[in-house]
């Protein structure tokens, strides 16, 4: 299981730990969607399309080893190492993506607390850099949906 934590509300990354053990660290892109983590030395790049649905995430060298499709939908997907995983929006009203496999519900991304920007990622199965990647889409996914609904509520406040 991850656990990704804000080091401050004056820092924009998250520190990653597995079993309480820091691992890495999630730095978004501040001019694009998508950011990038090192990992057992090697660095890697997540970058999503312009409307935020497609996300790659590529080595150093510049191979695609994943991808996520349709994000933002109630279901959308991730492949990686040849297998796909299935992923659904659990409520609009959380910040929760839930794993799916066989219609089961078998792993999740999820804040905890409303109040917080912790997140916790339970999701059996899959490869660490996997893991953190789907993480880095979900952060910047939530953050994106942030932005946006601060900026429609100021429009209509002045």
């Amino acid at each position: 299981m991850l656990h990704a934590k804000k080091p401050s509300i004056w820092k924009n990354h998250y520190e990653i730990s597995v079993d309480g053990r820091q691992v890495t660290s999630w730095d978004p892109s501040w001019w694009k969607s998508g950011g990038t983590f090192r990992l057992a030395g090697r660095l890697y790049e997540v970058s999503g399309n312009v409307w935020g649905t497609k996300y790659t995430m590529a080595t150093e060298g510049g191979t695609v080893v994943a991808s996520a499709d349709r994000v933002g939908r109630k279901r959308w997907t991730v492949t990686a190492d040849g297998k796909t995983y299935e992923f659904r929006r659990a409520s609009m009203f959380r910040y929760e993506e839930e794993l799916h496999v066989d219609g089961r519900r078998i792993g999740s991304v999820k804040r905890p607390s409303m109040w917080s920007s912790d997140t916790v990622v339970d999701l059996p199965g899959l490869p660490v850099q996997t893991q953190i990647f789907v993480l880095g889409v979900v952060l910047t996914k939530w953050a994106s949906a942030a932005a946006a609904s601060t900026a429609s509520h100021s429009s209509f406040t002045g």
